[in-house]
């Protein structure tokens, strides 16, 4: 075992499957997250409406690794396949989609698998890390509130790359990689109904301006809700057009255009909310699997070093668990 603990800064899936990794080869650990629930982008964010899944709508699997995993994920009860009635939207038409991919969602949401990796490893949460630096042999963590946290003997950066790149300044070169990495933001907006809309829609492909994505929450399995929430996701180009348009405008704006689009009366909600991801996926795929200054013991993982997907984001912190465990 390390003569000290090793940091992970993110509890993205990420942060969680490096985690894992290392806990299973006797590693002792600590995680960070400057949010107050675990997740990332997979996190679900309490509401009036209930607990909504903003981020992550739902995730697939195609590498060996990756399925396994996911079929554990669903024999612990975290994960369920998801099969909505799936439509795609172009130039004003909805017609039914022939994409027959398998889909997984967490249950009871999204954030489930999060808290299932977590397990009894210790987190800080709300906890924004502004700054690693290495002293003759150890690491030291330094919060927003001038707290420091250590001594830790490897550190894992598992957050967004522009956000990473700031934490990987004693590596200039891992700092340089992810700052090269350009992220698309992206809008989320929960429309909430008293009565459920009379459409067959359950989730829908949309190519036009505004819209990209639509899904009605409660087709989900797990899900338990009291009004007919649909969850809106706007496409990566206009939301970096508006990226500092007012949460109301936001949310005024794709409710219109969720009406133009959907077969039938769509009245005024009766809950709204808007969430705007930053940093929600990179604008391209890499090949890098993790970075690694193996010299120093600085290592970052994430959904963009590979596809910008789950499986990414799992194979990615699986890659950086492998190299640090290789210097051990």
């Amino acid at each position: 075992m390390s003569k000290a603990p090793i940091a992970i800064v993110g509890t993205g899936i990420a942060g969680l499957s490096a985690a894992q990794a290392l806990r299973a080869a006797g590693q002792s650990i600590q995680l960070f997250d400057k949010g107050r629930g675990l997740g990332g982008r997979m996190t679900s964010k309490r509401s009036d409406a209930g607990h909504l899944d903003l981020g992550t709508q739902y995730f697939t699997a195609r590498d060996r690794r990756f399925t396994e995993t996911v079929h554990q994920w669903q024999a612990e009860g975290w994960a369920a396949e998801w099969s909505p009635n799936l439509f795609q939207s172009r130039n004003g038409q909805l017609s039914p989609s022939a994409d027959e991919q398998l889909r997984w969602v967490g249950i009871p949401r999204m954030d489930a698998i999060a808290a299932g990796l977590l397990g009894e490893l210790p987190v800080k949460l709300s906890c924004r890390v502004t700054d690693v630096f290495r002293g003759e042999e150890y690491w030291t963590l330094v919060d927003a509130e001038g707290n420091n946290h250590g001594p830790f003997s490897q550190v894992v950066i598992a957050i967004p790359a522009p956000q990473a790149s700031a934490l990987l300044a004693a590596a200039p070169k891992l700092a340089a990689v992810a700052a090269s990495v350009a992220m698309e933001p992206t809008w989320s907006v929960a429309l909430s109904f008293a009565k459920p809309l009379e459409t067959s829609v359950d989730a829908c492909f949309v190519q036009d301006d505004a819209l990209d994505w639509l899904a009605r929450h409660h087709s989900r399995p797990g899900r338990d809700e009291h009004l007919d929430t649909w969850v809106l996701h706007a496409s990566s180009a206009w939301s970096r057009q508006h990226v500092d348009m007012p949460k109301e405008s936001v949310i005024e704006h794709l409710h219109g255009a969720f009406a133009e689009l959907i077969d039938c009366v769509v009245p005024a909600p009766q809950f709204t909310l808007a969430h705007r991801w930053l940093y929600a996926r990179p604008n391209q795929s890499h090949e890098w699997g993790a970075l690694a200054d193996t010299h120093l013991g600085l290592y970052a993982c994430g959904d963009w070093c590979l596809s910008g997907r789950v499986e990414g984001a799992w194979l990615s912190g699986q890659e950086a668990a492998r190299r640090l465990l290789e210097q051990l």
